[in-house]
C-alpha cells in the first residue's frame, strides 16, 4: 500500500516558486467566472505551465491581456465563443473546467443539473474532437453527475479513458485539513485527511480515522466535523448571501490538484491525491478515493484502505444518492439529442 501521509500542499508553494521547468499546456474553460479567474492566475504563476489557454463565451480576451502581463514563463492566449473552442483545446495536455453556473441561497448542487449538464457535455464534445488524449479535470457541478456526463460523450467518440477523467474533489479534503488543523490547534499544510465518495452532502464521506498525523474526537465532535466538512460549500453560498458559492477556495483547490497531476506526468513518484473517478471500489461506477498518479494519469487506485464503523455506515449510507446521480449524468447523454 502507498503511503497516504504524501501531501500535496508543497506541491502548491512549490508549484509557484521552483525554477524547475516544464512545457506543459493547459486550458481553463470557464475561465472569465469566479473560479476560473483566480484558477488562472495560479496556473499562470506556476513554472509547471508553458502555455495557458484560457476559454469563456465573454470577457476572456481581457482576462487574458490582464494575465499576460504577469512576469512568470506561461505565454497566454484568450479564447472566447464557440467558434473559438476548437483553437482553444488544440494541443492541450490538461484541460480544467469550472465553466456552468454557480449555487445560490437555498439551492443544492443538484439545482444546477439542467444548465451545467448541457454546459459540460458541449465541453467535452470538442475535448473529444479537439485534444482526445488531454487529462480531463471537471469543477462543474453536480460532479456526481457532470463526470458520467463527460465519460459517456467521451465514449460516443471512441476516445474514452478512465485513467484520464477526474472529478475535482480536492476542495473537501483542503475543507477536511482546514478544520480538523483549527480544532487540534495543528498546521493545516501538514494535516493530510483522505476524502472519498462523492462531491454533494453525503456522499461526502471524510475518513478522519485514516488522517495523519492520527487525531481522535469524541463521537459528537466527530459527527459534528463530518457534518460541517459535508456542508462547507452552503456555509460559503449562505456567507456570500446570492453573491456566488466558493470560489477562492476552488480555485486554490482546482490548482493543487493540475499542478499534483503536472509533477506526476513530469514523472515525479508518489503523487497522490483523491478524486472522483470511474472505479471498482465499490458498488458504485464511480467513486473518489486516494489515486497514484502517474505520466497517464490514474496509476493506481488505492481504494478506501481500512474504515472506522462510523466511515463504514457513512459510506453505505451515500450509495443511494451516489448511484442516482451517477445515472442521471448517464441518462442525460443517452436521451440527448
Amino acid at each position: 500500500m502507498f503511503s497516504r501521509i504524501a501531501r500535496p500542499t508543497a506541491t502548491l508553494l512549490r508549484s509557484l516558486s521552483t525554477s524547475s521547468q516544464h512545457n506543459a499546456k493547459v486550458a481553463v474553460l470557464g475561465a472569465s467566472g469566479g473560479i476560473g479567474q483566480p484558477l488562472s492566475l495560479l496556473l499562470k504563476n506556476s513554472p509547471l505551465v508553458s502555455e495557458l489557454s484560457l476559454y469563456d463565451i465573454a470577457h476572456t480576451p481581457g482576462v487574458a491581456a490582464d494575465l499576460s502581463h504577469i512576469e512568470t514563463r506561461a505565454t497566454v492566449t484568450g479564447h472566447m465563443g464557440a467558434d473559438q473552442l476548437g483553437a482553444a483545446l488544440k494541443g492541450c495536455d490538461v484541460v480544467v473546467i469550472p465553466a456552468g453556473v454557480p449555487r445560490k441561497p437555498g439551492m443544492t448542487r443538484d439545482d444546477l443539473f439542467n444548465t451545467n449538464a448541457t454546459i459540460v457535455a458541449t465541453l467535452a464534445d470538442a475535448c473529444a474532437r479537439h485534444c482526445p488524449q488531454a487529462m480531463i479535470c471537471i469543477i462543474a457541478n453536480p460532479v456526481n453527475s457532470t463526470i458520467p456526463i463527460t465519460s459517456e460523450v467521451m465514449k460516443k467518440h471512441g476516445v474514452y479513458n478512465p485513467n484520464r477523467v477526474f472529478g475535482v474533489t480536492t476542495l473537501d479534503i483542503v475543507r477536511a485539513n482546514a478544520f480538523v488543523a483549527e480544532l487540534k490547534g495543528l498546521d493545516p499544510a501538514r494535516v493530510n485527511v483522505p476524502v472519498v465518495g462523492g462531491h454533494a452532502g453525503k456522499t461526502i464521506i471524510p475518513l478522519i480515522s485514516q488522517c495523519t498525523p492520527k487525531v481522535e474526537f469524541p463521537t459528537d465532535q466527530l459527527s459534528a466535523l463530518t457534518g460541517r466538512i459535508q456542508e462547507a460549500g452552503t456555509e460559503v453560498v449562505k456567507a456570500k448571501a446570492g453573491a456566488g458559492s466558493a470560489t477562492l477556495s476552488m480555485a486554490y483547490a482546482g490548482a493543487r490538484f493540475t499542478f499534483s497531476l503536472l509533477d506526476a506526468m513530469n514523472g515525479k513518484e508518489g503523487v497522490v491525491e483523491c478524486a472522483f473517478v470511474r472505479s471498482e471500489e465499490t458498488e458504485c461506477k464511480y467513486f473518489s478515493t486516494p489515486l497514484l498518479l502517474g505520466k497517464n494519469g490514474i496509476e493506481k487506485n488505492l481504494g478506501l484502505g481500512k474504515l472506522s464503523a462510523f466511515e463504514e455506515k457513512l459510506v453505505a449510507e451515500a450509495m443511494d444518492e451516489l448511484k442516482s446521480s451517477i445515472k442521471k449524468g448517464e441518462d442525460f447523454v443517452a436521451n440527448k439529442k
